[in-house]
């Protein structure tokens, strides 16, 4: 026991001491004993000590061989930790001594401990690497489209040599950024979506088929996670072009109908019944196309039951465009008849012929008559001043007349029944006679003022006014003329036969289209009123009318018109 507390080198020489000298001596005694020779005694003692030097020789290298073991792992610990400082991005590590002292086994046991710090934080920043490149790859395969993503990090290769703080960032920047652009795709998706269905609806077609068609993860019912890929969003997107489109077309297509409808309905005159059941047909008019989002406002059967309302009344149309035409005509007729104008010619059998064949639009037809009857209304607004005027001078003429014959009667005077009614229309009927003169002057002023207006010839009943009056004139002073010849003639006390028909009177104008009553002598209304009587060599009989005047000075003007 004692030995082995005895230093190395003492323990040594003690071992060569005692042990080898010991054999040693036991040896020489042996070959003392035995005789062995000197030389041969020499040489077993030089095998001896070569061997002793040999075994010694082993243990040195061994030792040198431990050492130089030590040596490799402290340098290889130094040049991991060394590694780990530098791909983790640290410049320390915690709880190492900054001088190194002590023997090899100790410096490699102070390096332990922070080796093993980093090789946990190593493992530790792996592992985020790994969290983190896995998710830029999940999203990454989403966004790409690929529609199944193998959870494997066995496929996530890291880099051992940058695992810094700082790439870890990047990543995670990177992976941020993916996220913004998933919710981004995301919510483009829903928004195509919503698009799709509140165009479906207003369509009326099924938007759950729509979106499955363009992909199965788009349909909720499915409960798989969404395609975002670009090929989707660009499906989606042309999906909602295609139902713009098709809004658009359709809705243009119901203002065309809804058009053709109220133009229809005008013309038909259509009932209230009738209407209301496309009065959001009509609705559709006013609006654009963004304004209509209504669920199925513009489905095709709406389109197909306006088309097929629109046929029926086209197919109705014909007859109803007759009437109205012939409705029209006739207010055409009215309104040149109540201002004594030339009615436009309309040839009714043609306009029908080209209505029944279709050749004419009959909004067109219908426009063309409009605008007849506002031209012909403007024009009779233009001489109804004029014409007001003619009237009063017809029944200036009618009472001129009716005066005339009464001054001839020698009765008059005589106590009857009307005696008295008809004195007082006398005296009325003077008064009217007086004015006669500036009233047709009045009618000349504006006739040809109207005639220089218009560039034209003042025409009442195809007559030329101006020449009409002028002519009036012409015989009213000749009739002047003959009564004073009459009156100096009646004083000179010259007995002249005068016949039945020799009483001078101015008659009536016959160019107007209506017959005025007129009372006779004895107040009654006679039906052989001498109104048209004509001038020859003092004046005719009824039969002899102004009309020929007319008719005369009618046949003048187109004769210098030609």
């Amino acid at each position: 026991m004692g030995s082995l507390q005895t230093p190395i080198g003492m323990r040594s020489s003690s071992l060569l001491d005692t042990s080898c000298g010991y054999l040693l001596r036991e040896l020489q005694m042996i070959w003392d004993e035995v005789g062995e020779d000197k030389f041969e005694r020499e040489k077993v003692l030089l095998d001896i000590e070569q061997e002793c030097v040999e075994a010694y020789r082993r243990k040195v290298d061994h030792a040198n061989v431990s050492r130089s073991r030590l040596h490799q792992e402290l340098a290889e610990s130094e040049a991991e930790l060394t590694h780990f400082l530098l791909c983790l991005g640290e410049r320390s590590v915690p709880g190492r001594p900054e001088k190194k002292g002590g023997t090899l086994r100790e410096q490699l046991d102070s390096i332990a401990p922070a080796l093993r710090e980093m090789r946990l934080r190593k493992d530790e920043r792996v592992k985020q690497f790994r969290s983190v490149k896995g998710e830029i790859q999940k999203i990454s395969a989403e966004i790409a489209g690929r529609s199944t993503y193998e959870d494997s990090t066995r496929k996530i290769t890291i880099d051992d040599n940058d695992l810094s703080n700082k790439k870890l960032e990047e990543y995670q920047n990177e992976l941020h950024r993916l996220h913004d652009e998933k919710n981004e795709r995301l919510q483009k998706v829903d928004i195509y979506i919503c698009a799709i269905r509140d165009l479906s609806a207003t369509l009326g077609t099924e938007a759950s088929m729509i979106i499955t068609k363009i992909h199965p993860s788009l349909n909720d019912l499915y409960g798989i996670s969404k395609n975002i890929s670009d090929d989707i969003l660009k499906k989606l997107n042309g999906t909602v072009v295609s139902l713009e489109e098709e809004k658009h077309k359709r809705l243009e297509k119901l203002h065309h109908l809804g058009r053709a409808l109220s133009n229809l309905w005008d013309l038909m005159d259509a009932s209230y019944e009738g209407r209301q059941k496309f009065f959001h047909v009509i609705d559709l008019l006013s609006s654009a196309p963004s304004d209509v989002c209504a669920p199925g406002s513009i489905t095709l059967d709406i389109i197909q039951q306006a088309e097929a309302e629109v046929k029926r009344l086209d197919q109705l149309k014909a007859s109803r465009i007759k009437e109205l035409f012939i409705k029209k005509q006739k207010e055409l007729e009215d309104t040149c008849n109540m201002s004594h104008m030339e009615t436009p010619s309309t040839e009714m059998g043609n306009i029908t012929n080209l209505v029944d064949s279709g050749e004419v639009d009959h909004v067109d037809l219908l426009a063309a008559m409009d605008e007849k009857i506002a031209r012909a209304k403007e024009e009779a607004a233009s001489r109804k001043g004029i014409i007001e005027k003619v009237d009063r001078w017809m029944l200036a003429s009618d009472e001129e007349r009716w005066l005339e014959e009464y001054d001839q009667d020698e009765n008059r005077y005589s106590v009857s029944r009307n005696a008295h009614r008809n004195l007082r229309r006398a005296e009325r009927a003077r008064i009217t006679v007086s004015k006669i003169s500036g009233l047709v002057e009045s009618i000349l002023v504006k006739a040809k003022s109207w005639e220089v207006e218009r560039q034209k010839v003042f025409l009442y009943n195809e007559v030329p006014l101006v020449a009409m009056l002028q002519e009036y004139n012409k015989l009213r002073q000749e009739k002047e003329m003959e009564k004073q010849r009459l009156r100096e003639m009646k004083k000179m006390s010259i007995p002249q036969p005068v016949a039945e028909g020799d009483n001078f009177y101015m008659a009536r104008p016959a160019s107007s289209n209506r017959r005025i009553s007129n009372r006779s002598m004895n107040g009654g209304f006679g039906s052989g009123s001498p109104i048209n009587r004509k001038y020859s060599g003092g004046f005719n009989n009824t039969n002899n009318n102004y009309t020929a005047l007319g008719t005369s000075i009618r046949r003048e003007s187109r004769k210098s018109e030609a």
